[in-house]
């Protein structure tokens, strides 16, 4: 087995023998006998030698061949002092497309089936991606899907045209030297097959999931590697969750040590640009060392607030998290670990030198070449990553990526932790009473476990999304945040949801909101702000006469005071209906636009296999029910 192009005998026969400790399906092996050539990297510096083409060119163009169209161009790969700078021709393929999803096989899901979309079955496209690979140079990569301590064994089929494709991933997932492996039958592979983009789904970006018994493949025809190198590989640990009654979940997570030398875990969940890397940062301040607290989108005032000594952060994860049944504990608090052996970090915070000095570090001299996105790149340069490439309208692009080891993160968490606070991030809009908005959600509130479900089941994307292709209307992400990624029914999900919530009686719950509270843009600094005030009071142990029931019970409590060294956060940014410029008259009208939404959505989970205790929380919502009336079916545990 094993056709490696033209090679030397001794290159051939060391490929065979690579070849040879991977089980695979008959089909697979004819297209690996019959392509023009394969290789089989056993070290990150060996792929990294394939990204910029047998040349090795300085730019190098990723150009297929399209039937009908001819030579496209995709991408070009600029090979800078600190490793490789990706840009696409379109704009569109700098962010992922959120409805890109598309199931190929029989078993039940709630998703979009590819039959149904297109008009014929996916096996037609199928086996014509497998007579296509046969026409191309391919690079086959083992990784660990859910990184190398927990994952499962997986594969990598893609063009060695596109290797940055394959080096991303290598980055991204558990990357096996195929010389440690034997026997490997791999639990996922992903398909990469560019052309068909243009050739079968107008332009569009298109992943397709096809869940087979002992196998999830996954068929990327687009070289973004958000939806599938990323995400893809999301969806194959949900699907295996699914089936063994466990969760992935869409967050972030950091162990935060106060200047006191005390201890909290939070968890920062949300739908994506909800904040998630944001968590793990620290606090801007501004030359003067001040934090901006917000600007009045009125008037344009500034507020700032003085802060000294800040909790150290030891970060665990930072967008997925495995919460695999066998690290659970007798703790009553969730336990979790990161999903993923590098981070996919946006940049578009970062606007210049000193933005984020960590990551301004790693980036600048790494260990080892790293991959970027959507930054200007220039051959035999040191890249940037707050020099951020320009969509075609002259504005910077929102969703510049670098992809980050996480071994490379400074005093990175290695072990399982268990959760203190379990946050949740919504983008929220400007919100006025003559032009009024869902933005109502104050700094920081407590809720049930109950709510707490309810906002992940519904999981609203939110306002000026950086991530993805969208506009700026109310949308759901769905359960957990991750039903975007999700491949089977969103029920099950659900339950699996609420059964974890339900076995972490200990870890509390909170909203936090980012870009807007009422009329006031804050950035992330509500997030870093209640973080601050969070650890310092052991991890949501507060106390009932700081918090008042907000006006809308879908919020829980709102904060009644807050102070952060020694400094007061004024009443207008704990409940939004207390500022002048929104009033419980603009208050009001965003709840409804909020409550009117969640209405909307939560009919979704109107199903017979709906968790009895779940019915009864989605009742109680629908009936207009009270922070009471959540509390008396799940107390908030103060």
């Amino acid at each position: 087995m094993g056709r490696t192009g033209r090679c030397s005998k001794e290159d051939n026969n060391q490929m065979n023998s690579l070849l040879s400790k991977f089980t695979f399906t008959d089909e697979l092996i004819d297209v690996i006998e019959n392509c023009k050539g394969v290789s089989v990297p056993t070290t990150k510096a060996e792929l990294y030698d394939m990204v910029f083409g047998p040349n090795h060119e300085d730019v190098y163009d990723v150009v297929f061949d399209v039937p009908g169209k001819g030579p496209i161009k995709e991408a070009d790969v600029t090979h800078c002092k600190n490793g490789a700078s990706v840009n696409f021709v379109e704009d569109y393929m700098r962010r992922r497309e959120p409805d890109c999803m598309r199931i190929a096989d029989d078993k039940p899901t709630d998703k979009k089936r590819f039959a149904d979309v297109y008009g014929y079955p996916f096996a037609d496209l199928r086996r014509e991606t497998m007579e296509w690979f046969k026409t191309q140079e391919l690079v086959l990569m083992p990784f660990n899907s859910g990184g190398n301590i927990y994952g499962y064994g997986s594969m990598l089929v893609c063009p060695k045209a596109c290797a940055f494709f394959a080096f991303a991933l290598a980055h991204l997932q558990g990357f096996v030297n195929a010389r440690e492996c034997e026997g490997y039958a791999p639990r996922a592979i992903v398909y990469v097959a560019p052309p068909f983009r243009h050739t079968h789904f107008a332009g569009k970006q298109v992943v397709v999931h096809n869940r087979l018994d002992d196998c999830h493949e996954v068929f990327s025809y687009n070289l973004y590697p958000g939806p599938s190198a990323k995400k893809g590989v999301y969806s194959v640990l949900l699907d295996i969750g699914e089936q063994e009654g466990w969760v992935t979940a869409h967050t972030s997570c950091g162990r935060l040590v106060t200047p006191y030398e005390n201890e909290m875990v939070i968890m920062h969940e949300g739908a994506s640009g909800g904040g998630k890397s944001e968590m793990l940062q620290y606090i801007a301040r501004d030359e003067e060392g001040r934090v901006l607290l917000s600007t009045n989108t009125v008037t344009g005032e500034e507020t700032y607030i003085n802060m000294g000594m800040t909790c150290w952060i030891e970060p665990v994860c930072d967008d997925m998290a495995t919460c695999y049944p066998a690290i659970q504990n007798k703790s009553g608090k969730l336990v979790l670990v990161d999903g993923e052996d590098g981070w996919f970090l946006r940049m578009d915070s970062v606007t210049h030198y000193g933005s984020d000095p960590v990551y301004e570090r790693i980036c600048t001299e790494p260990k080892e070449p790293l991959c970027f996105f959507n930054m200007e790149g220039h051959a035999g340069a040191t890249l940037l990553i707050w020099e951020h490439t320009k969509d075609s309208n002259g504005k910077p692009c929102s969703n510049p990526r670098a992809i980050v080891p996480r071994r490379d993160i400074p005093h990175i968490v290695k072990e399982p932790v268990e959760v203190d606070v379990r946050s949740f991030g919504v983008r929220m809009p400007p919100s006025t009473r003559e032009n009024p908005n869902y933005g109502i959600m104050g700094m920081m509130h407590i809720i049930p476990p109950a709510l707490a479900w309810l906002w992940r089941l519904v999981a609203p994307r939110g306002f000026n999304n950086p991530s993805i292709v969208t506009g700026n209307e109310l949308k759901s992400e769905g359960v957990g945040s991750y039903w975007p990624f999700a491949t089977g029914q969103r029920v099950k999900q659900a339950n699996l949801l609420l059964q974890q919530i339900m076995a972490s009686p200990n870890t509390r719950y909170v909203l936090i909101p980012n870009q807007h509270i009422g009329v006031y843009k804050v950035g992330f600094a509500a997030e870093w702000i209640s973080r601050e005030y969070l650890a310092r009071h052991g991890g949501a142990k507060i106390r009932r006469e700081h918090l008042v029931p907000a006006r809308c019970s879908l919020l829980g409590y709102a904060m009644k005071d807050m102070t952060i060294d020694g400094q007061r956060i004024r009443s207008k940014y704990l409940r939004v209906d207390t500022q002048d410029r929104v009033g419980t008259e603009g208050y009001d009208a965003g709840a409804k636009i909020l409550t009117d939404f969640f209405r909307k959505e939560l009919q979704k989970f109107d199903t017979p296999e709906l968790d009895p205790l779940g019915r009864q929380i989605i009742e109680c919502f629908m009936n207009g029910g009270s922070l009471a009336d959540f509390e008396a079916i799940t107390p908030t545990n103060l």
